[in-house]
């Protein structure tokens, strides 16, 4: 195993371990609760949440990606989930305040809790990124919280199939390549 990839697996580990009491549960709870779900990031964060809204949509679960031709309007009875680093992503930002102007929920999930995103969403999950002198070599960027964010996504994909009666062959059957 190179050390870049040692170093990953740690600090994505020591990520999830600070995670904040309970924030697994009220993601799922407001998940199930929704009528329709909101996913929404840019870059690599974006790529964390198309993966998360794919494995709903197997699910069943009426979820849509922020920014797809094809994505209905946001309802007050919906629910917004907004994935950012920073939490300082501009577009994310107006995101968070147009969906609050039409009286939905969001939910931030973000390394900073004192960010622009985590002030303007309903509420906040904070998935702490410890700084590491190592990170700008072995892992640059928002490496550590893009995979953190995936891990954590991937561990509510989990338990909301367990609460939905859901199996692997169910969601195989509405995967892309076996229509």
């Amino acid at each position: 195993m190179f050390e870049s990839e040692e170093h990953i697996l740690r600090r994505v580990g020591a990520s999830l371990a600070n995670e904040q009491d309970g924030a697994r549960e009220f993601l799922i709870d407001n998940i199930l609760k929704a009528q329709k779900v909101f996913i929404y990031g840019v870059g690599r964060s974006g790529t964390m949440c198309k993966a998360f809204a794919i494995r709903m949509v197997q699910m069943g679960l009426k979820v849509f990606f922020i920014g797809e031709t094809i994505t209905p309007i946001v309802e007050k009875d919906d629910l917004v989930i907004i994935v950012s680093n920073t939490g300082e992503t501009m577009s994310a930002i107006q995101t968070a305040n147009i969906v609050r102007r039409l009286g939905a929920s969001v939910i931030a999930i973000t390394a900073e809790n004192q960010s622009k995103l985590a002030h303007a969403a309903s509420s906040v999950i904070h998935l702490k990124v410890e700084k590491n002198s190592l990170d700008s070599e072995y892992s640059p960027l928002g490496t550590i919280f893009e995979i953190t964010a995936l891990v954590f996504l991937d561990g509510i994909v989990s338990e909301l199939m367990k609460r939905l009666g859901q199996t692997e062959a169910n969601m195989r059957a509405r995967h892309a390549i076996w229509v």
